[in-house]
């Protein structure tokens, strides 16, 4: 048999004396459980990132026709196109105190309808307890807001 010029192909297979393991795949992570104090679980700061936080400036506030708790406000969040939210703060807040506060929003939260209304966003705001304290405990609500002027829109993180 004529090899062309060519020796003979020869593969020689080596193996080594100790084989390297194959490394495990990782796992995703398990969600995490509900500390036992009552705090929220952890989130990663993908979870954070999806957020659109935004300042909003509210222009109108009146009472919710279908709900006591509630105020529908309505927003100037710097699109130029109004937008309204429903805020259980009625108890805490009187519409002369609402007006014209540079308040801070979720604005990429899903519309939702509460007792007849649209709400597209909610403020965010802090509370010394929460809502399941007891009767006898005074529940104090504080919007978060601006400390100094900053345009409708801005974004927040």
């Amino acid at each position: 048999m004529k090899s062309g010029g060519r020796g003979p192909i020869l593969f020689i297979m080596t193996t080594p004396a100790t084989p390297s393991p194959t490394p495990a795949p990782t796992p995703a992570p398990a969600a995490a459980p509900a500390p036992a104090d009552g705090s929220k679980p952890l989130i990663t700061i993908d979870d954070f990132l999806k957020l659109d936080l935004r300042v909003a400036k509210i222009v109108k506030a009146e009472p919710h026709p279908n709900a006591d708790k509630l105020w529908k406000l309505q927003l100037d969040d710097g699109t130029g196109t109004p937008r309204q939210i429903c805020a259980g703060i009625r108890e805490y807040y009187t519409a002369e105190q609402l007006l014209g506060q540079r308040i801070i929003i979720v604005a990429n939260l899903a519309p939702r309808m509460l007792r007849g209304e649209e709400s597209r966003g909610m403020l965010l705001a802090a509370s010394n307890v929460g809502k399941d304290a007891p009767a006898d405990v005074k529940r104090e609500v504080i919007i978060l807001t601006t400390l100094s002027d900053i345009k409708a829109g801005a974004a927040v993180g």
